[in-house]
């Protein structure tokens, strides 16, 4: 590490003012704070003393969302030889999801940093850190068979009109990687539903065994049949987007989270609490095929456990008032298992339901923040 500090010590002089490439100081400068704690600090005002800057803030949930890419990759390659009734070995498998995912990686980087990089040159401001997080989401969010194109227009759209446009990192008002989400599945649904876009190959001329669906189990639902264990849900051997079909390695990611103080447990627990109470009212009513799930099974099923953890957390997104926090969540997981019963044509709920939510964080903060000035005010002048 000192040589390498010592390489950059000696060409930081050409990035900067006068240098011969100060036009890719901000460029040099996203590196260089990258790879080492920067050596600035505030000037003034009130500010707090922390080792954790946003980029290893940024590189903790990059570190929480690995159990699910590592699994999402090994599931890839599973659900593809189950689907030709191939036995695989271990390595295999995964290193077939791994070749898969790999390419909507690095067109996710490379499109949605490249924006970062340009936007931060023309402005002539440091190179935001929040696409470290979001470029890594955008591939688990997604059908592995979604076309690379779409991936870097969608990319494109969510971070110059959903972030860019209102200012960079935190001045967002949605989350960018469920805009990314949002803008494939309206603009193209044919990509974003159905059987074959689940399995890699299936659209590749391969025999696909007898009996073989590549729906996922939220799709088997609408018409009542639901092949799939709690178990399996859990562990995630099932179809569905990259790396939101395992719950238990969502969870990992959850607790290092929650160990690094980085995600609000009062977020995740409320949505979990939320949607849990949702789909226990409706399991007792049970008027449709999606309403007789149980309830522990609908938090399994789909992105709800991979948008509560990683997504309902965004926290320039979400609220910021701890009651807020409980409402914001509570308000996610019931919207999600509303929208997912109600709506046959599109079971996954959840994308909608944080979407919704995080329009309507501010306003949420904005009547906390009221109720305890007009508490205050109250018992001031009951004091008087």
């Amino acid at each position: 590490m000192k040589a390498l500090r010592k390489f950059l010590d000696n060409i930081k002089p050409q990035f900067e003012k006068g240098g011969k490439f100060e036009k890719f100081h901000s460029t040099f400068d996203a590196f260089e704070t990258l790879l080492f704690v920067p050596n600035t600090t505030t000037k003034g005002g009130a500010h707090i003393r922390d080792a954790v800057d946003l980029k290893r803030t940024m590189a903790i949930v990059v570190m929480a969302v690995t159990p699910a890419l590592l699994f999402g990759m090994w599931n890839v390659g599973y659900q593809h030889f189950l689907s030709i009734g191939q036995d695989a070995s271990f390595w295999a498998t995964f290193f077939y999801g791994f070749l898969r995912v790999l390419p909507i990686i690095i067109v996710s980087y490379v499109v949605g940093l490249g924006i970062e990089f340009g936007f931060a040159q023309w402005r002539g401001h440091e190179v935001n850190e929040g696409f470290l997080v979001t470029g890594m989401l955008i591939p688990l969010i997604v059908p592995v068979d979604t076309p690379l194109w779409m991936i870097a227009v969608a990319t494109a759209f969510s971070v110059v009109i959903g972030k860019e446009v209102f200012g960079g990192t935190g001045m967002n008002i949605w989350n960018p990687a469920l805009l990314t989400r949002a803008f494939l599945f309206f603009a193209y649904p044919s990509k974003m539903s159905g059987d074959k876009v689940w399995i890699s190959g299936l659209t590749d001329g391969h025999n696909i065994v007898d009996g073989f669906s590549g729906a996922t189990p939220l799709g088997q639902a609408i018409t009542g049949h639901v092949n799939v264990s709690l178990w399996d849900s859990f562990i995630g051997t099932i179809p569905g987007s990259i790396g939101e079909t395992s719950t238990l390695a969502i969870l990992i990611g959850a607790v290092i989270l929650l160990y690094t103080g980085v995600g609000s447990w009062k977020i995740m627990l409320s949505t979990f609490l939320g949607g849990y109470l949702m789909a226990l009212a409706f399991h007792a009513i049970g008027t449709n095929h999606l309403m007789h799930i149980d309830p522990i099974m609908q938090l399994c099923l789909g992105g709800f456990a991979f948008g509560a953890v990683f997504m309902a957390t965004d926290p320039v997104t979400a609220t910021r008032t701890e009651k807020g926090k409980w409402i914001y969540g509570f308000l996610i997981g019931v919207l999600a298992i509303m929208i997912r019963v109600f709506n046959p044509a599109y079971p996954e709920g959840v994308m909608l339901a944080i979407l919704l939510m995080n329009t309507f964080a501010p306003l949420i903060d904005h009547f906390v923040v009221q109720g305890n000035i007009k508490r205050r005010l109250k018992r001031a002048k009951v004091a008087a």
